[in-house]
């Protein structure tokens, strides 16, 4: 998901202005290269400042503050210093001791600006004992500023408490810090399980440049398989030398198997079925806990029980009754329910329709494909509160997504009737960690865009006929909206949403809606069978384009999804075979991208450059392989697909399994404001089977930026909650892990 946002969690602006309450002057010293001036308080506080709500002093050559309860956001309660010099590409130390009392109350200390637009630098959100820690941090300024600022940020908390500081330093002109990842061992593994027929491989990272033996262990230590490594080089898109080792031959069934190989005995795995029938329904369980407008029941998802967010209960303003961004519109809507987007309360229709149709194929699939398996997604398989209801239950939690996707739809009666809101969030970000339930800002609708106006259309049209089995009325009103969509879009076919609009939420800016129309005219011609959609896609020429690139299909990319479903879904489509050929020439090109990769994934982005959401990249240009499959039954296409999978469960470059709960060393601290144990212990991890977002070179945020400076392609990457760059979870990428999780699993 790659949102485009600004690259700060925003503070208010009157918390670094006219709001700032001086302390009391007194002498101060500043070492030669040392930016912070009097961070000893060995005589005075100035010239530190606090935000009004805050008192403090001096206390035995300490700073201390007491800090109020009751506040939402972090940056409500706060100490700081401003006038703060840096230099563009020059690296500081900013280090610091703090306590807080009573214990484990969190402090995001920061390096920005102090004025407007507030940038963040550099955070880090430590949680303070009562004895008091030192904490040092290493980072690279990317700017040139005289007005930064260095602060200690203590609100958000229900409780008053007591905050101590001394030793504030930010030292110029020191070596950049070297992060080292702890990769652990050489061999390199899918640490979850291989299927018992399907293709098995390993990698090895080794200075060593002749083949060398490998051995197959199973849970009791005898050996049942061996070999030799093919030595592959150096990979680019890790900067290692390494070898691959194949161990297909090997079908027996267990748990606890090890391959050893160079002195080296990997992370444990299984080979078998069942963890891909456990993560073809884990990653569909994430969204019920994603939810809006609904209280999460912890009998159905034991930790992670919270109350409803966004129902005007305070101190939430709510998503019953919203306005639009100021000039935005005159009306205001109930935009209740869905799902939040990705680590904050935002809601996107762009990245819920792509979510939403991948959901809804992935059940399509099971209703079409030889290997489908439709029960396995059925009523009660996914403990969500409409199971028993005799609908399949992944239709049902796709359905909360589309009911708010539908109430996104401008009225009839008002100026561009019929064209859809392109989001729903806070006026202002806010910080980490907040539940939703929690949530003080005013909440906002921004105005319609076409790309979100075709999302609907597309994903209206797909549900119409997959719940009309089951709910005939809901599916001719998902019809009927999708149709008044698809005519509004036509009369407005270049609306779209501005990069600038990045306040409070990410923009997801689109200004080619080409391949939006493309879509949102195959899936109503799919359920129709309508001469005028059809006369639209034959006439695109996105119909007979390559569309299939090495990024993959993403929210902004969503031409791929049409001819994906056009390929499978029957249909009287003139030339029906050419567009399913497409797929399998597109398949063919990830084969060959796989090939070339000694980690064994289907992505080769331009330059190793390591897009936003890399992760569900490389599980959607999986999906094309699975689709190759199953419109032909070519083995080497399932086994292709099956293959991505253990890139994603830890056969990479840091030897981690991106799904949360799935793999020895698993991804789990995922950007999220309420899965947020790393910053709150009273709050859950992400649940199992969550993706996170994984590698992405651009690491914008500022905490991937102090540790990721220079790395190379699969590197870029860190399991901290501070990395919203590298480490957030999406619905979108979820929506992919559901898909691939699910047709790995049908291949038992």
């Amino acid at each position: 998901m790659q949102r485009r946002r600004t690259p700060v969690l925003a503070a208010l602006a009157a918390l670094l202005g006219a709001a700032l309450t001086a302390l009391p002057s007194g002498p101060a010293a500043a070492a030669e290269t040392e930016q912070v001036v009097n961070g000893t308080f060995d005589t005075t506080t100035a010239p530190w400042w606090t935000t009004p709500n805050v008192t403090a002093g001096l206390s035995d050559g300490q700073l201390c503050a007491d800090v109020p309860g009751g506040t939402a956001n972090r940056w409500d309660a706060a100490v700081g210093q401003n006038d703060i010099t840096l230099v563009k590409g020059e690296s500081y130390r900013f280090a610091f001791t703090a306590s807080g009392s009573p214990a484990g109350h969190p402090v995001r200390a920061i390096v920005g600006l102090s004025v407007a637009p507030y940038d963040t630098y550099f955070e880090v959100t430590p949680q303070l004992s009562v004895s008091g820690d030192a904490y040092s941090y290493t980072f690279t300024s990317p700017v040139d500023t005289t007005q930064g600022q260095v602060a200690l940020q203590a609100g958000g908390g229900a409780d008053a408490w007591h905050l101590c500081m001394d030793d504030v330093s930010l030292l110029g002109g020191v070596p950049p810090e070297v992060y080292e990842p702890d990769t652990g061992p050489r061999v390199r593994v899918n640490q979850v399980a291989y299927l018992p027929a399907g293709p098995k491989n390993a990698t090895l990272v080794t200075a060593a440049t002749s083949p060398l033996p490998w051995r197959l262990k199973n849970g009791r230590g005898a050996v049942v398989a061996h070999g030799r490594t093919v030595p592959r080089g150096t990979d680019a898109s890790s900067g290692q030398n390494v070898h691959s080792i194949d161990f297909g031959g090997y079908r027996g069934r267990g748990d606890g198997f090890t391959l050893l190989a160079d002195g080296e005995t990997s992370r444990p795995f299984g080979i078998g079925t069942s963890a891909y029938e456990r993560l073809r329904l884990d990653a569909v369980k994430y969204y019920y806990t994603q939810r809006s407008g609904i209280a999460i029941r912890d009998d159905l998802r034991p930790g992670y029980g919270r109350p409803a967010g966004h129902l005007d209960a305070a101190p939430n303003r709510g998503d019953l009754d919203v306005p639009c961004v100021p000039g935005g519109c005159d009306h205001r809507l109930d935009v209740s329910g869905g799902w939040y987007d990705a680590g904050d309360h935002g809601k996107y229709v762009v990245n819920g329709g792509i979510a939403t149709w991948e959901l809804l194929s992935t059940y399509e699939r099971s209703l079409l494909a030889r290997t489908g398996h439709p029960a396995k997604l059925g009523d009660d398989t996914l403990a969500i509160p409409e199971s028993g209801n005799k609908v399949p239950d992944i239709l049902d939690e796709a359905r909360w997504e589309l009911e708010f996707l539908l109430k996104m739809q401008v009225p009839a009666g008002q100026p561009a009737a019929g064209m859809v809101h392109h989001k729903v969030h806070d006026a202002q970000w806010t910080g980490l960690p907040l539940l939703p339930s929690d949530d003080p800002q005013q909440r906002e609708l921004h105005p319609p865009s076409t790309t979100a106006t075709l999302n609907l259309a597309a994903t209206a049209a797909q549900a119409a006929r997959l719940y009309r089995p089951y709910d005939r009325r809901f599916a001719a009103k998902a019809l009927a909206a999708a149709r008044t969509a698809w005519a509004a879009a036509l009369a407005h076919p270049d609306v779209y949403a501005p990069e600038s609009d990045a306040t409070g939420g990410g923009a997801y800016a689109d200004s080619d809606a080409s391949d939006e129309f493309y879509w949102a005219a195959a899936e109503l011609y799919l359920t129709t069978g309508e001469k005028q959609f059809a006369d639209h896609v034959l006439g695109s020429p996105l119909h007979t384009a390559d569309i299939f690139g090495p990024l993959g299909l993403d929210w902004s990319r969503t031409a791929a999804a049409g001819r994906l479903d056009l390929a499978t879904v029957p249909s009287a489509l003139p030339g029906r075979d050419k567009g399913r050929r497409s797929v399998v020439r597109a398949a063919d090109g990830y084969l060959a991208t796989l090939a070339g990769q000694p980690y064994g994934m289907p992505y080769a982005p331009d330059g190793n450059r390591y897009d936003w959401g890399s992760s569900h990249q490389v599980l959607n240009n999986a999906v094309v392989l699975a689709t190759a499959y199953d419109v032909t039954g070519a083995a080497k296409y399932r086994d292709g697909a099956v293959q991505s999978m253990d890139y994603i469960l830890g056969r990479n470059a840091l030897n981690i399994s991106y799904v949360t709960g799935y793999g020895e060393v698993n991804s789990h601290h995922q950007h999220s404001r309420w899965y947020a144990r790393e910053l709150d212990p009273a709050l859950p991890d992400p649940p199992a089977g969550t993706l996170a977002g994984g590698p992405n070179s651009a690491i914008q945020d500022p905490y991937a930026q102090s540790r990721l400076q220079g790395c190379v392609g699969q590197f870029c990457y860190i399991d901290d909650i501070q990395s919203w760059s590298t480490n957030e979870t999406a619905i979108n990428w979820n929506a992919a892990l559901t898909r691939m999780a699910s047709f790995v699993a049908d291949q038992g």
